[in-house]
């Protein structure tokens, strides 16, 4: 195994080993895991989606077997995301045409 020498900002460093120590690690660890992250192959969008989505499912089925309701999605719908944006920008027009239909033009 290689070693390696890394310059960092004292006060920087004095809070990663308080964080590592908190969590039970060494920020020699931390350092390793985040390259070893960093160096391997980047997945695609494909696998990435779908081990997003069977994490959903297994927090989904955690939910159910503890008898709680099941989780909202983690992320929010096209419809919310666009609802979300078309109020910000245009907050006024965006209120009125939820509340009343459009006239035509």
């Amino acid at each position: 195994m290689s070693n390696l020498t890394v310059v960092i900002d004292d006060e920087v460093l004095r809070a990663a080993r308080i964080k590592a120590l908190q969590q039970g690690t060494s920020v020699n660890e931390i350092c390793r895991e985040a390259i070893t992250r960093f160096a391997a192959p980047a997945k695609d969008h494909a696998e990435w989606m779908r081990e997003l989505r069977a994490l959903q499912a297994a927090v989904r089925a955690d939910s159910l077997r503890a008898g709680a309701p099941a989780p909202e999605p983690m992320w929010p719908s096209r419809e919310a995301m666009y609802d979300e944006i078309m109020a910000e920008r245009m907050p006024t027009l965006w209120a009125h045409s939820k509340t009343k239909p459009c006239d035509p033009p």
